[in-house]
């Protein structure tokens, strides 16, 4: 069974007002309002001096779990929302495998789930580890990138992007924070290229994802009930209170925390929350838990997850 065996954020401590990201975002004082009052956003986490592979290694370097087992490491995934990072022929993924140890791993990038590709290279990982005949075989999976273009950093009227990072050692049979359902729709109708499907996502977004937490609960042999937590993504609060009215799901047991202080950290969100929740107490062993989360560009997808804890 799949199973996160350790969990590693790394979150820059530089953060930016909203006021201050208005001119070169070209926001009017109405969208900034928009932002802050009714999104719940208030500052965004940037970290200008490093590169992709830095915030990467930020996260590696917190992994202590990591140390002294790089040779059992057969998989390095980095789950990304954006397709292009880098200029032809430099890949920072290759380059940080390298530098750790992890140049004999098999090392790849998915981004077809765009921001729900962290919980797709989760998923991945623990497939590659379930057949693969080495015994105590691991898999590293990461996320976190920069919002490095106007695209890369705003999502108009829902949500600002900011930087982050998160490292996770996988193993096909951990003792903690065992993955017991994946469930996952692509929609491929939903194309955010084309005005009228937009609309369309916009208004079937919250009906689509409450129905894939609920078949993740379900496929867990759980109800909603025993869902301790909900980790989601963090592009804004108003979204997960009307998803918590639709759901009849106490929005108290949504870890909302990270929304005004992140800003949405592209795949990275679900474990940033989940270093809150570990840190916090909001978690006991033998809870349930939920990771939700959205990616939206050539399509949309909607993702699920349930562990214990």
């Amino acid at each position: 069974m799949t199973a996160l065996d350790a969990v590693s954020v790394y979150t820059p401590a530089f953060r930016v007002p909203l006021e201050d990201l208005a001119e070169p975002l070209g926001l009017t004082d109405i969208q900034v309002r928009l932002f802050r009052r009714f999104h719940g956003l208030d500052r965004i986490r940037f970290d200008p001096d490093r590169s992709l592979g830095e915030l990467l290694r930020a996260a590696v370097d917190g992994l202590t779990a990591l140390r002294g087992r790089e040779d059992r490491v057969r998989y390095v995934v980095h789950g990304r929302a954006m397709p292009v990072v880098a200029p032809y022929p430099h890949n920072p993924l290759h380059d940080l495998c390298r530098e750790l140890g992890l140049g004999h791993a098999l090392a790849f990038t998915v981004t077809q789930q765009s921001c729900a590709s962290g919980l797709l290279a989760v998923e991945l990982a623990g497939r590659l580890l379930a057949a693969d005949p080495t015994e105590g075989a691991l898999a590293l999976v990461l996320t976190g990138e920069k919002a490095f273009t106007r695209d890369a950093q705003l999502l108009p009227g829902t949500s600002l992007f900011g930087e982050g990072s998160a490292a996770c050692l996988v193993s096909a049979d951990g003792p903690r924070d065992r993955l017991l359902s994946y469930a996952c729709a692509q929609r491929g109708e939903f194309d955010a290229e084309f005005g009228e499907q937009s609309e369309r996502f916009q208004r079937e977004y919250r009906s689509s994802l409450a129905e894939v937490m609920r078949r993740a609960v379900a496929e867990a042999g759980l109800a909603l009930d025993d869902i301790r937590l909900v980790l989601p993504h963090n592009v804004n609060v108003v979204t997960w209170q009307r998803l918590c009215l639709l759901m009849d799901f106490p929005v108290q047991r949504v870890l909302l925390s990270n929304v005004p202080d992140h800003g949405h950290l592209f795949c990275a969100d679900a474990f940033a929350n989940h270093r809150t929740a570990t840190e916090g107490g909001l978690l006991r062993e033998g809870d349930h838990y939920l990771v939700a989360t959205v990616g939206a560009g050539a399509g949309a997808t909607f993702s699920a997850m349930v562990f214990q804890h």
